[in-house]
């Protein structure tokens, strides 16, 4: 039976210039994936990346540390496992808050500053998800959707079913495919989207005309630590 590891990147540069860049600890956090994979006896015959930074860098990092994996230059680039357009979204959602002064402004007022903006995150991301206002948007759900379940497959069609991949995305590909193979509704999806930690692992199985997730979202290399602050979301 053949396997396919779905990793999300490490943690990115949130309120940066620059988001699509891993932060220290997302370095880490990839190393301790590599590690872990390493301690468990994994190996990969295939390595498959999304077009972002942070999906590269995540890779390098965890394959750094893990050594059993082809070189870089024979990795396959897949960009329908790129992230959906986060800013965007919340663009189109709160047009008022576009500027960075606005923003920081509305923040200010609430007592909890980041539990607010992940309100103003998921209502942005429910309203991108309805289907009610596709017109408005790059890519709708449905299209992004799409993309990413059709990336998957084309993992699946390039691994034998005795081999190993490892797939570096991000956390809303990882739950379109989720949602995919378990039948999930929108509502749930969007709440597994938000719960997907860095570095965290889901692991598909697949046999001729059948796919399976084996376990979704598991992070234990990050939880041997015993550090939370080694667990994070975004």
């Amino acid at each position: 039976m053949g396997q396919i590891f779905l990793v999300r990147h490490g943690q990115a540069s949130f309120g940066a210039a620059d988001y699509d860049q891993l932060s220290d600890l997302g370095y880490e956090q990839s190393r301790l994936l590599g590690a872990w994979f390493k301690q468990s006896g994994l190996s990969f015959d295939r390595v498959v990346v999304g077009g972002m930074k942070r999906h590269r860098q995540t890779a390098e990092a965890c394959l750094g540390a893990l050594g059993a994996a082809p070189p870089e230059s024979e990795w396959l680039v897949d960009a329908g496992l790129e992230e959906y357009d986060h800013v965007q979204m919340l663009n189109v959602a709160r047009p008022d808050l576009q500027e960075k002064a606005a923003m920081g402004g509305y923040l200010k007022q609430f007592e909890n500053p980041r539990r607010a903006f992940q309100r103003l995150f998921e209502d942005a991301m429910i309203r991108w998800m309805s289907g009610q206002h596709d017109a408005e948007y790059r890519e709708s759900w449905a299209g992004f959707r799409g993309r990413c379940v059709g990336a998957a497959r084309r993992v699946l069609a390039d691994t034998d079913k005795s081999r190993r991949a490892v797939v570096f995305t991000s956390g809303g590909p990882i739950s379109a495919i989720a949602q995919e193979l378990f039948g999930l509704t929108e509502a749930r999806t969007a709440a597994l989207n938000w719960t997907v930690v860095n570095s965290a692992v889901t692991k598909l199985l697949h046999s001729p005309g059948q796919l399976t997730i084996s376990y979704l979202n598991a992070y234990p290399h990050l939880e041997q630590t015993r550090d939370p602050k080694n667990i994070t979301y975004r």
